[in-house]
């Protein structure tokens, strides 16, 4: 019997269950793998799937309203009676509203993701007695939010999809693993197979958080669209988006190249040009270039517009190979963390 059978009936070898132990006594988990919050995909179907196969899956607010966010955590619990996780943006105008919609669901674990968690927040998170995750682009940040009350770090590295921040995990790791022991801290960004995992685990990480693999699953709800444009791509094609002018700054998103991303490019130079001739203030201007990707990305995942909307991936794409069950993808890292740990 394969490592693929196993996972799901406590089928994890006792030197990787020993390293991420931590990490799945934090989760409440037989594995230490984490499903990255991706807006239109992280919703019931793979949430629910990555919890059942054994790992940890986590519902991507976004921008839902409270009441869409109650519907989804029902939804999701009608699925799996297996931990999982809700990753709330701290700029959302009704962050303690949905925290609290969190609490009245009895979710076990919340991630505040998108900035520095104001300190009311982290308060009503602990005190309504759930597990708080936070995401820590340095060591001094992440020993600041432990300070605070945050039980448990995410580190991500620029090569994640999405919103990145300006450094590797390979860098990340080295910085922020041997200094912070004091709370299960979880890798993410680029990671595609289970000896990178594996690797991690023997430096001081107590688990992983994979999207870009997940994203392509059989149960993510993306269109085929989406995920053939994954099982085609390498890692050269998942980019950083572009920024042609300071004056008008972009904030990083990695994502597939396409024509989008090229008009994209040709937008904001014709921006800064009216800019330039008076006829935008440079408020406008910020804003023209800001609203180009609006409604982008549901474009991209529901719609399978994959040419001209925005296909957010990690550079671990170019391992995306085939559209595999969830429980195929855990049990393939796991077996691969397994071999890469046994003995020689």
């Amino acid at each position: 019997m394969g490592w693929m059978a196993e996972v799901g009936t406590l089928g994890v070898p006792a030197e990787l269950a020993a390293l991420w132990a931590r990490g799945t006594e934090f989760l409440g988990t037989e594995t230490a793998l984490l499903g990255g919050a991706m807006s239109w995909v992280s919703e019931r179907h793979l949430v629910s799937a990555i919890s059942n196969a054994g790992g940890f899956g986590v519902i991507a607010c976004g921008a839902m309203t409270p009441q869409l966010l109650e519907a989804e955590i029902a939804a999701t619990q009608a699925l799996t009676q297996k931990p999982f996780g809700v990753n709330l943006i701290t700029m959302h105008p009704r962050l303690m509203d949905l925290i609290g919609v969190c609490h009245a669901a009895k979710v076990s674990h919340i991630v505040l993701a998108g900035g520095v968690p104001p300190g009311p927040a982290v308060r009503a998170v602990r005190d309504g007695g759930a597990r708080l995750i936070g995401f820590a682009p340095a060591l001094v940040l992440a020993r600041r939010l432990v300070r605070t009350g945050v039980e448990a770090l995410v580190i991500e590295g620029s090569e994640a999809g999405g919103h990145i921040g300006p450094v590797s995990l390979t860098v990340l790791a080295q910085e922020i693993l041997p200094h912070m022991r004091d709370v299960p801290v979880f890798v993410a960004g680029g990671l595609g197979r289970g000896e990178a995992i594996a690797a991690y685990l023997r430096l001081g990480a107590s688990g992983a958080q994979l999207g870009t693999r997940f994203a392509a699953a059989r149960e993510s709800v993306a269109h085929a669209r989406f995920k053939q444009a994954f099982i085609r791509a390498n890692a050269r094609d998942a980019m950083p988006s572009v920024q042609i002018d300071d004056r008008f700054p972009v904030i990083p998103v990695r994502g597939l190249v396409n024509e989008g991303t090229q008009r994209f490019v040709a937008h904001q130079i014709a921006t800064r040009d009216r800019f330039l001739a008076g006829e935008l203030t440079k408020e406008a201007a910020q804003l023209e270039i800001e609203h180009f990707w609006a409604g982008a990305l549901r474009r991209a995942v529901i719609d399978g517009d994959v040419e001209q909307g925005s296909v957010m991936a990690g550079q671990s794409v170019g391992m995306v190979t085939a559209e595999q069950s969830v429980a195929e993808i855990i049990g393939e890292l796991v077996e691969q963390a397994a071999a890469a740990l046994a003995p020689a």
